[in-house]
């Protein structure tokens, strides 16, 4: 028999997989597959897991959790001589990497993608020596969904988050960043930077652009400038609301490759998770080096091949 490692956080989101562990495993089980069961116990724990299992111990491993369980795994997984596919099962609060690949909400069909979907060949982040599943950020909120409480978040959702950030607004730091991409300079002060691979971000699905591909090797990027007034600040809140980009106050771009640097060191997040502190940040987007199971149906619009 094929045999699956099957990883879960039973904490994440609002503890929906515990009453469904038995029908998951039996999917898993029904698609031919010996299943070892193992729930998180701590921070970095799926992230050993994925590292240190012996090569020919698994075919494949799903995961279940929110943002920081799949950053976990993937994570461990590119840190591997040799690389599985991973199947995702979203429990999270707001799980924009798996919406983005059209991940099932529901926690069967996504058990059944997740075992007889098809392989993906994702591009994945290198932030200095860390890996970044979808996004890697810094400046204004970008620490609310690691400072935010689990059981709020399982309480009240996105709302937590915007409660959260609201707290932020009247005491916004500022950055000046010299940033490089492909042969280009830009120096300016920035409120907040986002590098991502996905096509919501915190559940705002334009703010990035439409055209986004999961394999094409680029990242896209959207750097906020430092409001100068009351007013500058109303618009660039304004253009957030309404999901837009205004070109007046942001930069906007597709890159394979950027650079970062400032004279003080930045805290910056990582899929959610605390990615620690930089003064010089160089990200590099990892062409189709990760495996992830979507749906069929799907798996040619993930590749670019047609506008959505």
């Amino acid at each position: 028999m094929k045999k699956l490692l099957f990883i879960y956080n039973p904490h994440a989101g609002k503890e929906l997989l515990k009453p469904k562990l038995s029908d998951i495993v039996d999917i898993f089980v029904k698609a031919g597959y010996e299943v070892t069961i193992y729930p998180t116990q701590s921070y970095r724990d799926a992230y050993r897991k994925v590292k240190e299992y012996d090569s020919e111990e698994y075919s494949l491993v799903v995961c279940s959790g929110g943002d920081g369980t799949i950053d976990e795994v993937v994570t461990g997984m590119m840190e591997r001589n040799e690389r599985d596919p991973v199947g995702y099962i979203p429990t999270g609060t707001t799980n924009d990497f798996a919406n983005s690949l059209h991940i099932p909400k529901g926690l069967l069909k996504a058990a059944d993608n997740a075992v007889n979907g098809s392989v993906f060949p994702c591009d994945v982040g290198k932030f200095n020596d860390d890996i970044f599943v979808y996004i890697a950020a810094f400046g204004l909120f970008t620490d609310v969904s690691y400072q935010t409480d689990q059981a709020m978040k399982n309480v009240l959702g996105h709302l937590a988050y915007i409660l959260e950030g609201t707290k932020r607004l009247f005491n916004v730091p500022s950055y000046r960043i010299k940033v490089e991409h492909d042969g280009e300079t830009i120096e300016d002060e920035f409120v907040y930077g986002m590098v991502t691979n996905s096509r919501s971000v915190g559940g705002f699905r334009n703010m990035i652009g439409k055209n986004v591909a999961f394999d094409d090797g680029l990242f896209e990027v959207t750097l906020i400038k430092t409001p100068k007034n009351p007013i500058a600040l109303q618009e660039i809140i304004a253009a957030l609301l309404i999901e837009q980009i205004d070109t007046k106050h942001m930069y906007t771009f597709k890159t394979g490759k950027i650079a970062f640097e400032s004279l003080e060191e930045i805290p910056w997040t990582l899929d959610g998770e605390f990615g620690g502190e930089h003064d010089y940040v160089e990200i590099e987007n990892l062409q189709q080096q990760f495996e992830i199971m979507v749906p069929e149906e799907h798996k040619k619009e993930l590749e670019g091949k047609k506008e959505i």
